[in-house]
């Protein structure tokens, strides 16, 4: 075994393995890791809990699905947990409540988060410009004309610098790629050999970055919602601030002292059989999903070297809950401060106007938030609830005020599939003090 290959291996079991002596301070609030306990002692219905479960089996039947872990916590206590259908439906693995899932997006908060870690101490400020730590974003300029044939571009420049604000609010004008709305950026991005999501292959995510710091915006930064690739370019920053790998940085800082023992970018071996098979709906079956533009095997196969800040880890819904929790308790698990209540306070607060949900919700500093308009609507939990989901179809939310947490993991592209509103409707019925 070469050298290069040993520090790789060593950095993926490092990544998904508790560590000693992390970082974070000590808190003179003491909140246990998340237990499981009976629904009536934390003011749940287990009858109304039960529905879930008819709601998810009834899915699985009529082939919208191939199964699901859902996870329901209240007052820190689990009060339902559970596994339903299939990991595999081609090896005919049953779905298990530990197994693990690739949560994409979901890694987004994740990311925000170990930023505004770093934010605590001092480091700069919201609105400083990114420019300061990645000078390839110093000549910011949107894109004015398209020529289709050559797929040449002409720009004018930004009116103001992109900041970190704008990167971690979606409002910087980056695109997205392949997932791009807009099909220009689509071809821009593949000609520039930006790296979107995730990869097998041997790239970084600071030589990903700096390659899209050249490529043109679609608005001037912070005039527009446009869901992006900010929380890659947030994750090479997290490596140019604090001096480490995202990967190690994550881990030091958020998964040992939360104990979030299965999360991380990639799958050691002996946790590879974990690793929920992406499906999809084929001739009346599931089938595991092909390789396209990414390969559905990244976690536990290739080079393991980009660490997309943005989609590329991997988790269970036990440690997503944990990680939720210890924002319900105001940035505190285990005895362990990971953020002060007062940065939480700031990072729930509506960071981009009138940009997103109509009103039925606003944009934080990681999450989307529920206003009062949004309680109106039925199913999205109190004021103040935040929420998210992945690209493989993981969704969550937790209830500041219910002191709820609500995970849903399922690995599928296609289908029909409606247990995502059915699942928050169905827990927030069953409050039952």
């Amino acid at each position: 075994m070469s050298s290069r290959t040993l520090l790789l291996t060593l950095s993926t079991v490092l990544a998904f393995a508790p560590v000693a002596g992390f970082p974070q301070t000590k808190s003179i609030q003491r909140s246990r890791p998340l237990t499981e306990a009976s629904p009536s002692r934390a003011g749940m219905s287990a009858e109304r809990l039960a529905k879930i479960g008819t709601a998810i089996e009834t899915a699985i039947k009529e082939e919208r699905i191939p199964g699901a872990v859902a996870l329901v916590a209240r007052n820190g206590k689990i009060v339902y947990h559970q596994a339903f259908g299939l990991a595999d439906n081609e090896s005919g693995r049953a779905l298990k409540r530990d197994d693990i899932f690739r949560i994409a997006s979901q890694s987004k908060a994740i990311t925000s988060t170990a930023v505004m870690i770093l934010w605590e101490e001092g480091r700069f400020r919201l609105d400083d410009p990114i420019s300061k730590w990645i000078p390839e974003f110093k000549d910011a300029a949107v894109l004015k004309t398209f020529n289709e044939a050559d797929l040449t571009w002409t720009t004018e420049p930004a009116s103001k610098p992109i900041t970190i604000r704008h990167l971690i609010t979606h409002t910087s004008g980056i695109g997205y790629g392949v997932i791009d709305g807009d099909a220009r950026f689509k071809k821009m991005y593949a000609k520039a050999g930006v790296t979107d999501l995730f990869t097998t292959e041997s790239v970084s995510i600071g030589e990903s970055v700096k390659k899209l710091a050249k490529l043109p915006l679609h608005h001037q930064p912070g005039e527009k919602f446009t869901y992006s690739e900010g929380l890659d370019v947030l994750g090479y920053f997290i490596e140019i601030v604090s001096g480490k790998p995202l990967d190690v940085f994550l881990r030091d800082h958020l998964f040992a002292p939360l104990r979030m023992n299965d999360t991380g970018f990639y799958l050691p071996a002996e946790k590879a059989g974990r690793l929920v098979t992406v499906q999809k709906p084929e001739g009346g079956k599931w089938v595991r999903y092909p390789v396209t533009f990414y390969d559905p095997n990244y976690p536990i196969q290739g080079a393991k070297r980009f660490f997309s800040g943005g989609a590329g880890l991997c988790s269970t819904a036990k440690d997503y809950a944990t990680f939720l929790q210890m924002y319900l308790n105001g940035g505190e698990l285990n005895g362990v401060r990971i953020l002060s209540r007062t940065t939480i306070e700031t990072l729930m607060r509506n960071q981009t106007g009138d940009l997103f949900g109509g009103g039925n919700s606003h944009y934080g500093l990681a999450f989307g938030v529920v206003t009062e308009k949004g309680v109106g609507r039925g199913g999205q939990g109190s004021a103040g609830t935040f929420d998210g989901g992945g690209y493989f179809n993981t969704q969550y939310f937790a209830d500041p005020k219910e002191k709820i947490v609500g995970i849903l993991m399922k690995q599928t592209q296609g289908g029909n599939d409606d247990t995502s509103w059915k699942f928050r409707q169905i827990v927030g019925a069953a409050v039952d003090k």
